[in-house]
């Protein structure tokens, strides 16, 4: 049986090993726990660019069924580009499976014939795929991926496991508007080291909250990162989130009360991953109301309590996320960015 010294020293041994979490230390313990659960960074592979008559593979990822209107619709749009479209194998299908799901990302992958998979649209269910695609295959055959909203999973963790540049951009059944298109094509077909700019890009007198704002002057370089707040903060700790160290992080979200906002940033804090960026980029937080319990509370004012302590380069405003006019941004490219511009500038093409 245990002596009482033998317990007394257990339990002092026991206190300080709690000394160095919670508390007085605790902003050390974040900088190396989250770290040894974070995929190792991968070499940056850059897709094939799109050349006109290329075919997109449409898949149908999450967990939201189709309408009867949805591919034909699809298809009109890329025609629209010159491109032709060819749909996943089980994309009219009425299914819940995640491995089917994933089934015909890896297909499209797969089939030689398609330069580009495109998702009809967001929802739900996208991370439930990462367990069942095949990487080694994705990464033998490195395609254009591209979309956003809960699609961000798939663009997340195929880029932490493969290195593939990815593209937050639009969807099948988003607008195509020309300002979408003309950043499509000079990301993804003319291959340019394009320059995003984002308060001059706005046009005339936006809304309040959707307005170019420097939140922390300076520029920065790093590998670009991020997509959806909810999906992002949702994975942390997974092995489908690349090593966070040196990146340009930007974030967006749709239909989140402001609270629910601080809630997720108060998760990417404590995971570590706040602290270890080089910059920031918010892009649009549509359709985010004030909580009821406070109307005062505001993303203007959650971005400040959380990333200018930070001191780095950081501004809000960027066109990306659930609006019409989208901008095409690689996941994994190296870029600058310029918080007092509103710009991020990529340092390479994101295809070859």
């Amino acid at each position: 049986m245990p002596t009482r010294r033998a317990f007394l020293e257990t339990a002092v041994a026991g206190l300080a090993l709690a000394g160095t979490g919670p508390g007085r230390h605790a902003a050390a313990a974040p900088a190396t726990r989250p770290e040894r659960r974070i995929a190792p960074r991968p070499s940056v592979v850059r897709p094939p660019r799109l050349e006109r008559g290329a075919v997109v593979g449409l898949i149908n990822p999450c967990s939201v069924p189709l309408r009867p209107d949805d591919i034909d619709e699809a298809r009109a749009r890329l025609q629209a580009l010159g491109l032709r479209l060819k749909e996943a194998p089980a994309i009219r299908e009425e299914r819940e499976s995640a491995e089917l799901r994933a089934a015909d990302v890896n297909a499209m992958f797969a089939d030689d014939s398609v330069k580009a998979l495109l998702p009809m649209r967001g929802g739900w269910g996208c991370a439930r795929l990462l367990a069942h695609l095949d990487y080694r295959l994705i990464a033998q055959h490195p395609k254009i991926l591209i979309g956003y909203s809960d699609f961000a999973a798939l663009l997340l963790g195929i880029n932490a496991r493969t290195g593939l540049v990815t593209f937050h951009g639009p969807m099948g059944n988003s607008a195509w508007v020309p300002f979408t298109v003309r950043n499509v094509q000079r990301i993804l077909f003319t291959g340019e080291a394009a320059t995003l700019c984002g308060g001059a890009d706005q046009g005339a007198d936006p809304p309040e909250e959707t307005r170019f704002r420097t939140i922390s002057a300076g520029t920065a370089r790093g590998r670009l990162i991020g997509g959806n707040l909810t999906v992002l903060a949702s994975m942390v700790g997974s092995p489908y989130l690349a090593g966070i160290d040196d990146v340009i992080l930007f974030l967006e979200e749709v239909r989140e009360p402001i609270s629910e906002i601080d809630r997720m940033l108060t998760t990417l804090e404590m995971a570590g991953i706040l602290g270890r960026v080089r910059g920031f980029v918010f892009g649009q937080c549509t359709s985010c109301p004030s909580p009821e319990i406070d109307g005062s509370l505001t993303l203007d004012r959650v971005l400040d309590d959380h990333v200018r302590p930070l001191r780095i380069p950081a501004w809000r405003g960027a066109p990306i996320g659930h609006v019409e006019r989208q901008l095409t941004v690689p996941i994994g490219l190296p870029v600058e960015m310029d918080a007092s511009r509103g710009t991020i500038r990529l340092l390479e093409p994101a295809v070859t």
